[in-house]
């Protein structure tokens, strides 16, 4: 049984350990986006967050948060929610406005018809991902022009990041992944991903016990046989069998050593001399490998990481 949550965090009568559990995931959620927050600097004093809001589980979670950073902080900043109805058939209109009302939001929902556009330049059993993808793209970077926002904010996660990766390396030959903080595409905006600190695990328990109004995308989100997909399965299976391989994969994206790779464009190789003095990025090519111990999962609360000046 679900915990009756609304959306503010508030939790009504329950079994306490329900409760317990319910507290320590939200405690967990919300620290670690205000890190990412501070450690990236992803909001500042004065700044306008679009936040862009599709319906699932990851962008009502993001709001969430933000939401109650918004009001503990101890800077300044306002939030307006977008939505994109890209006119899917059998879409729920109703949905969204009615719960961004009842929040008391600030918020706005773009209608724009990128549906009959993906169907009619994509084949039949073609994955639409990257067509719709760049529509959508446009269409936000124009609506955070109109609104005045300084900073877009995507409800990407730690998943989605090490997804990203490996699609990358596996698919596109490139050690590349999704920042959490970027200059968008046009040059004109402030792209941030406050969730990058955060596991769908998380996300999806969360979801579940505050029982936001999901509204499911039969476009692309729901397509079989995504090279995405795949990498998600591998990646799951490797956490089944191998726990805490997720969590050294992801502090590995945060601990690189460029001198130790092979782009030429990252470290200077050719000026590489012999000077007689000792290195800390000498080679150690022939030296047995050490390996920390196996990291925590991240389910224990010891593990959480703590917030640090934006909720002080």
């Amino acid at each position: 049984m679900s915990l009756q949550v609304n959306s503010l965090g508030t939790v009504a009568p329950s079994q306490s350990k329900q409760k317990y559990n319910f507290n320590k995931l939200q405690k967990r959620l919300r620290r670690n986006v205000g890190k990412a927050i501070d450690d990236f600097g992803m909001i500042e004093h004065g700044d306008k967050v679009m936040v862009c809001l599709s319906g699932g589980k990851d962008s009502y979670t993001l709001l969430d948060i933000l939401m109650y950073l918004q009001r503990i902080a101890p800077i300044t900043f306002d939030i307006v929610a977008v939505n994109l109805d890209q006119k899917q058939p059998g879409f729920p209109e109703h949905v969204l406005p009615d719960y961004l009302k009842a929040l008391g939001v600030d918020y706005r929902i773009v209608e724009e018809d990128t549906y009959s556009i993906v169907k009619d330049k994509i084949p039949e059993g073609k994955t639409t991902c990257s067509l719709c993808s760049r529509l959508r793209r446009g269409i936000l970077y124009r609506t955070a022009t109109e609104l005045g926002a300084t900073k877009i904010a995507l409800g990407h996660h730690r998943d989605d990041m090490l997804e990203t990766l490996f699609l990358n390396m596996f698919h596109g030959g490139k050690l590349k992944s999704m920042p959490p903080k970027l200059v968008s595409d046009d040059g004109k905006h402030v792209v941030i991903r406050p969730l990058a600190y955060c596991n769908e695990k998380d996300i999806e328990k969360y979801a579940q016990a505050v029982e936001f109004p999901i509204i499911p995308c039969n476009l692309c989100g729901s397509q079989e046989n995504l090279q995405r997909q795949n990498i998600k399965m591998m990646l799951q299976d490797w956490h089944r069998r191998y726990p805490g391989r997720i969590e050294s994969m992801f502090r590995a994206m945060q601990n690189v050593t460029p001198s130790h790779l092979v782009d030429s464009k990252l470290h200077d190789f050719k000026s590489i001399k012999a000077t007689g003095v000792a290195s800390e990025d000498g080679d150690i090519a022939f030296d047995k490998p050490e390996f920390s111990q196996p990291a925590i999962a991240e389910d224990s609360d010891d593990n959480a990481i703590q917030i640090v000046n934006l909720t002080e």
